[in-house]
């Protein structure tokens, strides 16, 4: 199979090391930095250069979700007809909605996925070929689309070493990544806010390290998906304002019954609670 990524940062290069490590797909790269293009071609992430949208089997465009979509619209004409194209944005209703059916009228199948991995860091230069080892693959499918790519698309998603992959609508996967992924992401650059935060040398250790490590986020790529996707974002923040504020009023109220039983719901909770 021909595989072309648009956009070889974190993810897209992370997808091309996977592919060309563990399958005998052929991968070409596009990107508009040329310094990006020659460091894939150097590390073998990519096996050409392209410009021609028309050579892929499968396209994995990897960019920022306003511009996945403006590329995706405006070069619907250009994939090859019969082909697969995906993206690997962390919200999925926006450009499935977007995208869909521009590219069903030019006879290309539009399929959003979201590999659940990352960094700290971004660009090719931390791009791993070992990402996505234990990691999730989500396939947010339309109605309309074929078994058979779907299929194709797991089968690509096992053989690059995700652990598991998970089915949902559009809409299932921006409701729950709003929790799972965006809400702990804004918690964490709120809780760094805290005027104490200039005094904790010599005074944290793993707690303050887990909570904080997402706070060193790319505010350029997190800002559109936390816009794109508001409503379910608003909600879990007020959801955890309400549970804080409880937590807050016992010890006020110095309710020692109160804070223990509060503690030990979340507890439970977290020992009854499965990732992967």
């Amino acid at each position: 199979m021909k595989i072309t990524a648009v956009g070889l940062g974190l993810i897209g290069g992370s997808m091309c090391k996977a592919i060309k490590k563990h399958t005998n797909h052929t991968v070409y790269g596009i990107d508009i930095n040329k310094q990006t293009i020659a460091m894939a071609l150097s590390q073998n992430a990519i096996d050409a250069e392209t410009d021609d949208l028309g050579l892929a089997d499968l396209t994995i465009v990897s960019l920022y979700p306003t511009d996945a979509i403006e590329y995706i619209t405006e070069n619907a004409a250009k994939f090859k007809k019969g082909s697969i194209v995906i993206d690997t944005c962390g919200i999925k209703k926006a450009v499935v909605d977007s995208v869909t059916p521009v590219l069903e009228q030019n006879d290309v199948t539009f399929i959003g996925v979201h590999p659940m991995a990352g960094r700290e860091f971004s660009g090719f230069e931390y791009s791993l070929d070992n990402l996505f080892d234990e990691a999730s693959f989500i396939i947010t499918p339309s109605p309309s689309v074929p078994q058979a790519k779907l299929n194709l698309l797991e089968d690509l998603a096992y053989a690059i070493h995700f652990k598991k992959v998970v089915f949902a609508t559009p809409e299932e996967h921006d409701n729950i990544i709003a929790f799972t992924s965006q809400l702990a992401h804004i918690v964490s650059s709120a809780y760094i806010k805290s005027p104490t935060n200039q005094k904790q040398l010599g005074f944290s250790a793993g707690s303050f390290q887990d909570l904080t490590r997402v706070a060193k986020l790319n505010e350029v790529m997190w800002t559109p998906l936390f816009m794109l996707n508001k409503e379910p974002l608003c909600f879990e923040i007020n959801c955890i304002i309400d549970r804080l504020t409880e937590y807050r009023d016992a010890l006020m109220d110095g309710d020692n019954d109160r804070l223990r039983d509060l503690l030990k719901e979340g507890r439970i909770l977290k020992e009854n609670t499965k990732t992967l």
